[in-house]
């Protein structure tokens, strides 16, 4: 039987940090790596009603919405991946849409891994969108050692 860790990772500073503390951990362990990639559904039916004010704007906004979150995960599941590769540790990506503690704690009980390695949020004032991780959900919830590797200065 093989030893799994769930890596919950959307390529920020502090979800980068859990890579490699997770891909060391793989290397040392012999084990193998399910990458959660998670789009917020916080997005779902974001289409500028508020702002566009015709049906044809609004899906084409709708359509170029969900173009641009399709090529920002490939491009963070393919970095991923060659990382993992040059590692030499075996990585299989679950992309998923929904709440992130939700999908985590949903393939947490379809895989039962040892480890589950999730990063630290971004910084207040920093740029970018806080897509935050809700502790106490994932605390009550997972029957595997979790662990949250704070992100590099």
């Amino acid at each position: 039987m093989s030893k799994t860790i769930i890596l919950a990772s959307h390529g920020t500073p502090g979800a980068r940090a859990a890579e490699e503390a997770a891909l060391e951990i793989a290397q040392n362990d012999k084990a193998n790596i399910i990458h959660l990639y998670v789009v917020p559904d916080f997005w779902r039916g974001m289409r500028g009603d508020d702002w566009l004010n015709n049906a044809v704007t609004q899906k084409r906004f709708g359509d170029y919405l969900e173009n641009e979150l399709a090529s920002e995960a490939r491009i963070e599941i393919n970095r991923l991946k060659e990382n993992a590769d040059r590692a030499g540790v075996l990585l299989e990506t679950r992309a998923m849409f929904g709440k992130p503690a939700e999908c985590l704690i949903s393939v947490s009980e379809e895989e039962s891994p040892y480890s589950i390695f999730i990063g630290t949020p971004r910084p207040r004032g920093e740029q970018g969108y806080n897509s935050r991780m809700k502790l106490e959900p994932l605390v009550q919830s997972l029957k595997a050692r979790l662990v949250i590797v704070p992100r590099k200065p």
